[in-house]
Parts: structure tokens; C-alpha cells; sequence
């Protein structure tokens, strides 16, 4: 342009910038405007703003901020823009407290006061109170975003109530943040009332909202609500794009519907949608969970030949397929297929393969792939530990289960729920009452809460050690409004009857139908046992004929 005389104005200088920003070259970019403005072109705050952001871009937040003082030297004002643009580098790096920061600079730019912010430098800058900068929806929806992503959802929440109590109007974005957000800390409930609220607001949810409420109530088997939002969307009229089909795909495996769910998959295909990796992997995992392995390998073909990469995720649902069947030579030779197509296995491959090595009796062979798992640098996790622990328990060797447990707690190993439930359980097996309540103990300290299986062992170990505080942790349960399962009530029923305590075993008998449990026959046969002993042949015969009317 320069050698065949076309002139630059600001507008074209400020293209050339952003394309050296785009590539990576901001530094060149800045370069640029700075010879190019030597020419009589006039630098503007828009040009500007291109640099702060291809430096945001780039991790460089030093550079960034110090864009605002070259602005104010070249007698330019920083817009809200320049701002905005801060506030999200300082938020893909993590850094909230600068974010958050810029944004009370903002407001006190409009009080009669200096503010002071840190920079990147830790050097503190007077905010100019002759310039007076209005937040916009951007500048809020940005951090609440980026606080939702991290989890903090507090302060995302805080935000949010500081954004509508200075008169900023949140939209289906904000609202979709904070969805998510909720989502993530499984308040599926609050989650809801916010897509009412957006209604209310008059503003129309869009896909993102349903679709992130309809994968997390999904999740959480709430199946029904999913699919009454699926029929939300039909009738709004909002099309459905891939990530809205993958999770309808993916939820209607999960409820049992297989044919639904590939009829799902084949509609996609239909409204020339292009599946992704996660929609192919949603796919095989499907088909994995319904035992169908072939069909499992074939779609594994399929997105290979329509060049969508598989990663780690479509490979472990064949693996631990493959490893629940106990075919461990072919869970092998897939990982060797994977490692070919130069997809290294991560810890979850490792202990679908350490859990089937363990369940087969090879116990050498799954500590050779624990070690050679620590070797390449991947961490344990929840899964490994137990799959060790229940294999020590199996054998009665709890002290070398406490052991690893140790060392893997020293490596920054935390104990979940499953864990301790399966260290209770080999405590209480080994007669080893104290430890196992110690757990038990350490689980309330710590906030874990107790599922179905945990107040199970508790209760089981309990009685089977003659101790009948049992009936104490039965009453505890039901006070949390936990619904005991046919375990708990079959293991409440036989230690009333060993205690002679018929009126309480028959009370539970009718409470379970009231829980939607139904009595089975282990449930007829403890009772009937337990009745016939103590003579009482009647009650006996009328528990025969309720289960065989």
C-alpha cells in the first residue's frame, strides 16, 4: 500500500495492528502504529484497545496495563472498553482480585475521591477523577462469568447483586453464567427459579442456558425435568445446535433409552449438524454401557473417517468396557492402539486397567501399572485407592491397606466418600471396631456426607459386632431423609427378629412400601425365619401369603 502511494488512515492502521495481534505479534503490531503515525496519522483509543487486548491474549498483563498511561500521555481517555478488555485477561489468567479491582476503579472513577489500583507492577495508580467511566453490562458479565468457571460462586452471586443494585440489567449471558454456576455446586433447584427469573425479566433464555440446566439435571438423574426442558425449547422455538443434541443423546443412554438416544444421533445428522469428538465419545460410551462393543468400535471407525480426532475420554469407555468384561487382552491391545495414535492414557485408563488386573487375582501386574502410572508423572486418584483397598479387604489385609492409604494421602491425596465407606467396611470385617468409628467420625468433621452404602456398613458392622446402636444410626438416616434401600431394611429387619422385636420388624415391612421399596424374598424369608422360631406360625403364614397372594 505505502509503495504504490495508497494513503493509511487511522482506521487502516488500526486493521494492520490487529492482524500482527492476531498472529501473536503484538509487539510488531505496536511497532506499526507507532511508525505509522509518525506520518501525520492520529493514534485513537480504538487502536489502542487492539494492543491491550492481543497483550491480554498473550499472558503479558504488565504490558497491558501500562497501555492505560500511553493512552493518557498521547491525551487520549481510556473508554470502557480499554477497561472491559483488562478485566477479562486479568480473568483468564485467574487473577480476580485485579479484575475485580478494575471494576471498583470504574466506579469510584465517578466519586469525589482519588481510588487506587495496583497494577501489574504492584505500583499504585491514581485514577484520573476528571474522567468519569459508567460500567457496563460487559464489565460485570465478565468477572460473574469467569467467577462461575472457577466455582466461586459467592462471589459471582455478590457481583451479580452489585451489577442490578447500580441499575445494570443482567441478559441471557449473565443469567447463563450463573446457571452454570449453580449448576456445578448441584443447586439445581436455584437453578430453575433463575430460568423463571429470566422470563420474568423478559429476557428469553438461549440455548445455553437449557442446555447447561438440562446436562447437570441429567446428571443428577432427574430425567423428567430434563426432558420437560427439552419440550421447553420446541415450543420457544430455539434450535437445537451439537452440544444440545450430545446431551439429549447422552441423557437419554443414561435413563435406559437406547433406541431414543440413536435416533437422537441420527436427527443431528439429519439438520446437517457435524458431530464432535465429545458427541462420538457420548455415543461410544452409550453403546459401551449397553455391552455393545462392536457398535462401540464402529462409531470409533466412523469419526476417525469423517477426521474427527478421538482423545483419551472415547477411548476409556471401549477400555474399561473391554475390563468389566474381564477381556483384559483386548483392553491392552486398545490402549496400544491409542499410544499409537500418539493419545498417552491417563489415570482413569490406568485404574479402569489396575481394578481389572485386581479382580482377575493379578495383583503383581496391577502394582507394576501402579508404579509405571507414577513413573510418567500422573497422580492417583479415588478410583485406584479403592479398587486396592477392596482387593486388601478381600483378603483381610487392612494393615497393608492402611499403608498405601498413608502414602497415597502423602502424595496430596484426599479421601472421598466411596474410600472411607470401603475402609469402614474392612474394619468392621476385620473385628476392628475402633478404627472403623474413627472413620466413621472423621467423615462428620470433615463435612462427608453419608450416602445409602455408607449408613449400610456402619449399621451392618454394628450389629455384626453385637452392637445395637444400629437402631441410633437407622433413626439418623431417616431424620436426613436418606431412603434406606433394601440392604439397610433386610439388615433392620433380621436384627429385630433376632432381638424378638416383631412389632418393629413388621412396622419396617410396611414402611418400605411407603419408601417405594418392595419387600423381596430374602426380606420374606428373615421374617418368616425369625416368626416361625419364636413360634409365632400365624404372623408367619400371613407374611407367606402377602409375597404370594
Amino acid at each position: 500500500m505505502v509503495k504504490k502511494g495508497i494513503n493509511f488512515d487511522t482506521f487502516s492502521c488500526n486493521i494492520v495492528v490487529k492482524g500482527f495481534c492476531r498472529i501473536g505479534l503484538v509487539q510488531y503490531g505496536e511497532w506499526v502504529m507507532d511508525n505509522l503515525t509518525t506520518g501525520g496519522i492520529s493514534k485513537d483509543v480504538i487502536g489502542f484497545n487492539i494492543l491491550i487486548d492481543g497483550y491480554c491474549e498473550s499472558g503479558d498483563m504488565n504490558y497491558a496495563v501500562g497501555l492505560i498511561d500511553r493512552i493518557k500521555s498521547e491525551g487520549l481517555v481510556p473508554d470502557i472498553i480499554s477497561h472491559n478488555t483488562l478485566i477479562n485477561g486479568f480473568c483468564k489468567k485467574g487473577d480476580f482480585v485485579m479484575a475485580k479491582s478494575l471494576i471498583d476503579e470504574i466506579l469510584g472513577s465517578c466519586k469525589p475521591k482519588d481510588v487506587k489500583i495496583l497494577d501489574g507492577n504492584d505500583h499504585q495508580k491514581a485514577v484520573d477523577k476528571s474522567v468519569t467511566l459508567e460500567p457496563n453490562l460487559i464489565t460485570h458479565t465478565t468477572l460473574i462469568s469467569a467467577y462461575c468457571k472457577q466455582e466461586a460462586l459467592e462471589e459471582a452471586v455478590s457481583l451479580y447483586e452489585e451489577m442490578v443494585a447500580n441499575g445494570i440489567l443482567p441478559d441471557a449471558i449473565t443469567y447463563s453464567s450463573i446457571i452454570n454456576g449453580l449448576c456445578k455446586h448441584g443447586k439445581l433447584a436455584e437453578a430453575k427459579v433463575l430460568l423463571e427469573e429470566m422470563e420474568k425479566m423478559g429476557i428469553d433464555p438461549n440455548h445455553v442456558s437449557f442446555a447447561t440446566l438440562m446436562d447437570s439435571l441429567f446428571k443428577a438423574g432427574n430425567s423428567n425435568d430434563a426432558f420437560a426442558l427439552q419440550g421447553l425449547m420446541v415450543v420457544r422455538g430455539i434450535v437445537f445446535d451439537i452440544v444440545v443434541y450430545t446431551i439429549l443423546m447422552d441423557g437419554l443412554f443414561k435413563v435406559g433409552k437406547p433406541k431414543e438416544a440413536e435416533n437422537m444421533f441420527i436427527n443431528l445428522l439429519k439438520h446437517k449438524l457435524v458431530p464432535n469428538s465429545i458427541t462420538y465419545s457420548a455415543l461410544i460410551d452409550g453403546r459401551c454401557k449397553l455391552g455393545d462393543i462392536n457398535g462401540a468400535e464402529s462409531a470409533l471407525e466412523e469419526m476417525k473417517a469423517k477426521n474427527v480426532v478421538p482423545n483419551v475420554v472415547t477411548y476409556y469407555s471401549i477400555i474399561n468396557s473391554y475390563v468389566r468384561k474381564q477381556m483384559l487382552d483386548e483392553a491392552v491391545n486398545m490402549v496400544r492402539k491409542m499410544v499409537g495414535e500418539n493419545i498417552l492414557p491417563n489415570e482413569f485408563i490406568y485404574a479402569a486397567l489396575i481394578d481389572g488386573y485386581l479382580k482377575a487375582g493379578k495383583e503383581n501386574v496391577a502394582f507394576d501399572l501402579y508404579n509405571e502410572m507414577k513413573l510418567v508423572g500422573l497422580e492417583e486418584n479415588n478410583f485406584i485407592l479403592d479398587a486396592f483397598v477392596n482387593n486388601l479387604k478381600r483378603s483381610g489385609r487392612m494393615g497393608e491397606a492402611e499403608g498405601l492409604v498413608t502414602e497415597m494421602m502423602s502424595g496430596g491425596l484426599s479421601l472421598d466418600r466411596v474410600n472411607y465407606t470401603s475402609l469402614m467396611d474392612g474394619f468392621f470385617k476385620e473385628g476392628k471396631e475402633s478404627a472403623a468409628l474413627t472413620l466413621a467420625q472423621e467423615m462428620t468433621e470433615k463435612n462427608i456426607p453419608f450416602d445409602v452404602l455408607a449408613y449400610n456398613v456402619l449399621i451392618n458392622g454394628l450389629l455384626r459386632l453385637g452392637k445395637y446402636e444400629a437402631q441410633s444410626v437407622y433413626a439418623r438416616m431417616r431424620e436426613l431423609d436418606l431412603a434406606p434401600d433394601l440392604i439397610t431394611c433386610n439388615t433392620m429387619i433380621n436384627a429385630y427378629c433376632k432381638e424378638g422385636k416383631f412389632e418393629y420388624a413388621l412396622n419396617l415391612w410396611d414402611d418400605m412400601k411407603s419408601c417405594g421399596l418392595m419387600p423381596n424374598s430374602i426380606t420374606c424369608n428373615i421374617l418368616m425365619r425369625g416368626l416361625c422360631k419364636a413360634g409365632e406360625i400365624q404372623q408367619a403364614l400371613s407374611v407367606f401369603f402377602l409375597m404370594h397372594p
